[in-house]
């Protein structure tokens, strides 16, 4: 065999024992490592929002939480922890991302890298060993310095009472009302509220007073209690606000129930379920309903059916269409305006009204308005009387107002003139009736003399002057003032002396 094979072959053999060396001692350098401990970080694989792959310390913190996704399991685990995770809407926007710790003490480190469809999430720590503990542990601490940091700056006061019945805790605010409210007691552990703990069992939240020593005032709260494990954590809510919108809408119900009670007019007002929520004495008088029938705050149906037994209001015809006619007038003053007037049995007359109020609330007001009936009444009589009177006058009659308006005339004005002032539509004025009359008559000066006779507004004398008609003949036409400065035109017919006498002896 020549020299130069030998010399390669040996080479070969050696270069091959040296690599099987260097491989064995990697090998073993390797397994020497992987049996020793040391840090070891978390860490997930995301394929969108599905988990891929984890580390056996990820997948035990993660498979504590749960939510729609494994990435909202994932946010829930470690959001205490890591505030500032994206959710899933932003996770999608970014390339990378690197958070701290919320807590100074904690060094650990995420970082978040993605591509394309796939997330990797890793938490490095180079200061422990088993990161499932210390998470947990940084978790809840994170968490409970959250939970202090709300309680604690709370602005509504909060306090846990032990088994013992004393407090064990309380916030500041718990805190600042304890000082004002009692500035010489020494500790602020002593009662502040005086509770009624079997009340507070049974409405679970009530209204206590707190006297405020510094200003001399009371402050109100409503005091909610929960039981935990043999604890009681009490919070307490402001509401002065409320107390004193209830004392001035107290005080305006009271002002206008005062008010209410001097008026002459029945007022009773409903509520949005339909139930009296106030009346005055008057509606009492009006109605003789007793007031222990209306302290009972009675509905609408109940209100009119008791009027209708004391007869205050029209007996119906027909009983089983009533209620439907009570009915639509309820709904008429809920929706709109009502208004009727009701003729009694015993010679009273009634003006009943319905109105809407705010909230569904309606009113019903009830008004005697049988002295302004019979005022009416007289008056209309009385006017017949006189229109009757003045009918049986020969004598043409027309009365005008101060305003020169024609406010009455007799039968023989309408048929000396041919006027029907009941007929038109239109106001028949001093200036439309002369008019009628030049049209009617021969020519004349006095007629412009007796418009400015019944237009004048100073004191006026009675005045006369003479006409003559087409077809009547010669007539004296007196303008006498009267009350009110109206005036009444008269128009007698001149008769002759032979024929006036002839008249008269027949």
């Amino acid at each position: 065999m020549p020299v130069v094979e030998i010399i390669v072959a040996f080479v070969c053999a050696a270069t091959a024992v040296g690599m099987g060396l260097v491989f064995l001692g990697a090998r073993r350098t390797s397994e020497i490592a992987m049996a020793q401990p040391g840090p070891q970080g978390m860490h997930f694989l995301f394929c969108d929002l599905d988990l891929e792959h984890a580390t056996d310390q990820a997948r035990a913190v993660l498979f504590k939480e749960s939510g729609e996704t494994d990435w909202h399991a994932l946010r829930a685990a470690l959001t205490a922890r890591f505030p500032g995770l994206p959710d899933a809407d932003a996770l999608r926007t970014l390339d990378s991302l690197t958070l701290h710790s919320a807590a100074l003490d904690d060094t650990a480190i995420l970082h978040l890298d993605r591509e394309r469809e796939m997330t990797r999430v890793v938490i490095k720590d180079e200061s422990v060993t088993d990161a499932t503990a210390v998470h947990e542990i940084k978790s809840i601490e994170a968490e409970l310095g959250t939970l202090r940091l709300a309680a604690a700056a709370s602005p509504y006061p909060i306090w846990l009472v032990g088994a013992d019945e004393t407090i064990q805790w309380h916030n500041t605010a718990y805190a600042t009302l304890s000082e004002a409210a009692q500035p010489e007691q020494d500790s602020v552990n002593k009662p502040l509220f005086e509770l009624d703990q079997d009340l507070l069992d049974e409405k679970q939240t009530i209204r206590v007073p707190v006297k405020i020593a510094s200003t001399g005032t009371t402050e109100w709260y409503n005091v909610t209690a929960t039981r935990v494990t043999g604890n009681i954590i009490y919070h307490a809510i402001d509401i002065n606000a409320v107390i004193e919108a209830e004392v001035a809408q107290r005080n305006f119900v009271q002002t206008l129930a005062k008010t209410f009670a001097h008026l002459s007019i029945g007022l009773a007002i409903f509520d949005r379920n339909g139930q009296l929520a106030l009346f005055n004495p008057a509606m009492v008088d009006l109605t003789s309903l007793p007031v222990e029938f209306l302290s009972g705050r009675p509905d609408l149906l109940a209100f009119f059916d008791r009027l209708r037994d004391n007869r205050v209001m029209p007996e119906p015809k027909n009983y089983s269409s009533w209620r439907q006619e009570i009915s639509d007038m309820i709904a008429a003053a809920t929706h709109a305006s009502y208004q009727e007037t009701w003729t009694l049995n015993t010679g009273h007359t009634y003006r009943v009204s319905g109105r809407p109020h705010p909230d569904g609330a309606v009113a019903f007001l009830i008004e005697d308005i049988t002295a302004e009936i019979s005022l009416t009444r007289n008056f209309r009589a009385e006017l017949e009387l006189g229109q009757s009177l003045m009918d049986t006058f020969e004598d043409a009659l027309a009365v005008f107002s101060s305003a020169g308006v024609l406010t009455f005339c007799n039968i023989a004005f309408r048929e000396m003139w041919k006027m029907d002032p009941d007929c038109s539509f239109a106001d028949v004025t001093i200036v439309d009736s002369i008019k009628e009359w030049q049209s009617q008559t021969a020519p004349n000066p006095a007629w412009g003399d007796m418009r400015e006779f019944v237009m004048k507004l100073s004191e006026r004398a009675p005045w006369e002057a003479d006409i003559i008609h087409h077809t009547e003949g010669p007539f004296t036409v007196r303008l006498s003032p009267i009350a009110s400065g109206a005036t009444v035109v008269r128009f007698t017919q001149n008769i002759p002396l032979p024929a006036r006498a002839t008249q008269v002896k027949a």
